[in-house]
């Protein structure tokens, strides 16, 4: 993974992004939301992978789609390079897109069945042509599929005549068609087998060093994001729960929610899975509809008390570990955070 600059490439500021609950049919009116993501904030730095992870439907996706432009968030910023690519339209989001692309979760629906492989990865040539010169687009297809490690010459055969990672590196070369800085890859390797799991993600590694990508890596696998981000970020219910470098997160827990997490990763060695600590978390997941007050997670937390409740903790280095060495101080969302391994190194 290549060496992360100061500089961030890609800002988030407070994104918001709530979804209107409405009731009637002839007068609607809206009598709730759906808080998907509720006031997260995070950096991307040139030529890092930052990884996203937390339970399914805690915002990860939506995330995705904002920063991609595909949603309008309720309020915040996205800045890329300095700029607010939310207040973006026509033209001026049109360039901005050509530097940030994505790569989506599942491969057999990503790709348009009734077109060939030359013609997916050639489109977004049709889209943005002062990308390749419309003589020299079959070639630089061509070069993709190499470069991705399919044979040029499946050119022109249809998505349902290869396998699921096949296709995902379809899907790759596809997003790397424009030659962007930025790629968003949101559950890239879920739907695949966890052989070809290892294929694609090295594959990615490769890519980032060859072309100086910078990823916004989201998943649910905690030992595949380990294996490939510089950084991680925990989600829960829409707020950024922990964020920090895989050493702090992984090492050194401060939140209860990602140290229940860590728990739950299958431990191949059979003498650390006798001695490592199984955290149970108790009761559903709350509705992003009628979150709970204050802590999101307080509902599941064996540290919750009343403060956990009446005041909403700060994703920032905790009170008590300011004064502390090394990778334990790294910004945590909550009121009693403190180290402890559940996974004996």
């Amino acid at each position: 993974m290549a060496e992360t600059a100061r500089e961030p490439i890609l800002e988030v500021r407070d994104l918001v992004k709530h979804f209107p609950l409405t009731r009637g049919v002839v007068f609607r009116r809206q009598v709730g939301a759906v808080k998907a993501v509720d006031g997260i904030s995070f950096e991307l730095f040139r030529g890092e992978t930052l990884g996203i992870v937390g339970e399914s439907g805690c915002g990860k996706s939506t995330v995705a789609k904002l920063l991609m432009n595909l949603e309008q968030p309720t309020s915040g910023e996205v800045l890329y390079k300095g700029e607010d690519i939310t207040r973006l339209s026509g033209r001026a989001l049109k360039a901005v897109r050509r530097n940030i692309q994505m790569v989506f979760q599942d491969p057999y629906t990503s790709l348009n069945p009734r077109m060939t492989v030359g013609d997916i990865i050639g489109e977004p040539f049709e889209i943005h042509p002062e990308a390749a010169p419309k003589g020299d687009r079959r070639a630089r297809v061509r070069e993709l599929l190499d470069v991705v490690g399919l044979n040029p010459e499946y050119i022109n055969r249809y998505p349902h005549q290869f396998s699921g990672g096949q296709r995902q590196r379809i899907g790759i070369a596809r997003g790397l068609a424009l030659n962007p800085e930025i790629i968003i890859c949101d559950e890239p390797v879920s739907a695949l087998d966890v052989s070809v799991q290892a294929q694609v993600i090295n594959l990615m590694e490769r890519l980032q060093d060859e072309f100086e990508l910078s990823y916004l890596f989201i998943a649910h696998d905690l030992s595949i994001v380990r294996h490939i981000s510089d950084r991680v970020g925990v989600m829960y219910l829409g707020k950024m729960a922990e964020i920090g470098t895989d050493e702090e997160i992984y090492e050194h827990p401060t939140h209860p929610y990602t140290q229940a997490l860590l728990s739950a990763v299958p431990v191949p060695d059979p003498d650390a899975r006798e001695r490592r600590e199984r955290i149970i978390l108790h009761g559903d997941v709350p509705s992003p509809a009628n979150p709970p007050s204050g802590c999101r997670f307080r509902t599941r937390c064996w540290k919750a008390e009343q403060r956990c409740a009446e005041e909403t903790p700060l994703l920032a280095v905790p009170e008590v570990l300011r004064d502390a060495e090394g990778p334990v101080r790294h910004p945590s969302a909550c009121h009693f955070a403190e180290e402890r391994t559940v996974v004996p190194t």
